[in-house]
């Protein structure tokens, strides 16, 4: 039985409810179950050096958790300079550039700010799942605008978490199930099924192929119903 009475391949409550923050081009705030972020995408009319006179834009991410976010206060400074959270906002940008046309916005750089407000397990998840519905938006509040035509995604993108549990796969794990998997991964898919990424980590010992193909499906069914909750918090 998981701590939370769900079935195991039932997901948390989630909500993406968009246009949460007032002067940002797009923004969404992520929640799945007691896990929420803010996802904040910032226009720039300027590229990283690497793509001037390109003609190709930039999508970049940052991420970061809030001094509460946790059951103790983490130190701002300390937390924005860890390798954790350089690695998680990596990964953000990896997804949304994945599906995303860089040819199709000019030399415009958009900036995804992630802030945990509230952590419990599930972080990267779900700030890249509200990351693509706040980069969206700002492609849409260019389109309105008429500096671009269309909105140059190619496909949604959304990340689950699984797990092994009491030798048990589960879908989208909270921090008490996270704090006592003995493997967890994180899972990036594409709407249609395209897989961007995946991070796997054997806590205790090894696992076989079997249960890793099992954490699969179970994050494929997780983010295809993302994707819906994607769509319904975009639509007009």
């Amino acid at each position: 039985m998981r701590p939370s009475g769900r079935s195991n391949d039932q997901m948390r409550v989630v909500a993406l409810e968009p246009d949460v923050a007032k002067y940002a081009e797009g923004s969404c705030m992520a929640r799945f179950g007691d896990t929420h972020v803010l996802c904040v995408a910032s226009v720039d009319d300027s590229v990283p050096p690497f793509l001037r006179n390109s003609g190709k834009g930039w999508v970049t991410a940052e991420y970061g958790m809030l001094p509460r976010s946790t059951h103790s206060r983490i130190d701002r400074k300390r937390a924005a300079g860890s390798g954790r959270t350089m690695e998680i906002q990596r990964l953000i940008g990896r997804s949304l550039r994945a599906v995303t046309d860089l040819g199709g916005f000019g030399e415009r750089q958009i900036r995804i700010d992630c802030d945990v407000v509230q952590a419990d397990g599930g972080t990267r998840t779900a700030s890249t799942t509200g990351a693509y519905v706040a980069l969206y938006l700002a492609f849409r509040h260019l389109q309105t605008i008429g500096v671009i035509d269309t909105i140059p995604l190619t496909d949604a993108v959304a990340a689950v978490s699984c797990g092994l549990y009491e030798g048990m796969p589960v879908l989208d794990l909270d921090y008490d199930e996270d704090a006592s998997a003995q493997a967890d991964a994180n899972f990036v898919f594409t709407g249609a099924g395209g897989l961007v990424e995946v991070q796997a980590t054997a806590e205790s010992h090894p696992f076989s192929q079997e249960e890793f193909d099992a954490l699969l499906i179970l994050a494929r069914k997780g983010v295809d119903e993302l994707v819906e909750f994607q769509k319904a918090a975009l639509a007009p």
